[in-house]
């Protein structure tokens, strides 16, 4: 299928959700423990299922795929050597109402993998709609040399805060916000100084007071 427009962004909650894999090689092995630490409750189907994925905490059928199994899966990842049988998957997805994602082939992909950069909780992402995944990479290799362990920090920090917000009925407008980020709160915790960040997020926020203002 041609992309025409630009794709709608989204991250899939796939937790105690069952997914479908159709292949059993190397890079079924790669999507599937993606899928895992997600939280799917993952099955594979393949001619061959290699002691890879055998290893991994999944089910799996070592035979050919059947015509409409998609059925039942929330989320399918296509990914054999068989372009036949990729298309298929596609095409059952889409009379299913299913999400599918066919690996180096977006023209029968539902869905498309975007790079992605892990720093515990924070998760960014860099997609090229499916024309250049090398470009994907190189950029998430760029911005991974601007993120470090102390935006995780940092995100802990936040969602700290808008917990204790929250416990008091309040909210803090997005200005707000951002002047915490740009009060020097991150340099503060790359130089192992939590308490001064926690300190200058709070008065940014009004943390530090007794009873805050509501907010407009």
């Amino acid at each position: 299928m041609p992309v025409t427009a630009k794709p709608y962004p989204v991250v899939l909650l796939l937790e105690g959700r069952r997914v479908l894999v159709v292949g059993g090689g190397a890079v079924a092995a790669s999507k599937v423990i993606g899928l895992l630490g997600a939280g799917a409750v993952v099955h594979v189907v393949a001619r061959e299922v290699l002691p890879d994925v055998r290893a991994l905490p999944v089910t799996w059928d070592e035979r050919p795929y059947r015509p409409g199994e998609v059925a039942g899966y929330r989320y399918v990842v296509a990914c054999t050597d068989d372009p036949s049988v990729n298309r298929q998957v596609f095409e059952d997805g889409e009379a299913a109402g299913i999400w599918v994602n066919a690996a180096d082939d977006p023209s029968h992909c539902s869905v498309t993998l975007p790079a992605r950069l892990d720093r515990g909780n924070l998760l960014v992402t860099v997609s090229t709609s499916g024309h250049s995944p090398a470009l994907s990479g190189w950029l998430r290799d760029r911005l991974a040399e601007q993120l470090g362990p102390e935006h995780d920090t940092l995100l802990d920090l936040l969602a700290d805060a808008r917990e204790a917000l929250a416990a008091r009925g309040l909210s803090r407008p997005v200005a707000d916000w951002r002047a915490a980020l740009d009060s020097g709160m991150l340099d503060d915790i790359r130089a192992g100084r939590l308490a001064e960040a926690t300190e200058r997020l709070h008065a940014a926020l009004g943390l530090d007071q007794g009873i805050l203002p509501e907010s407009s």
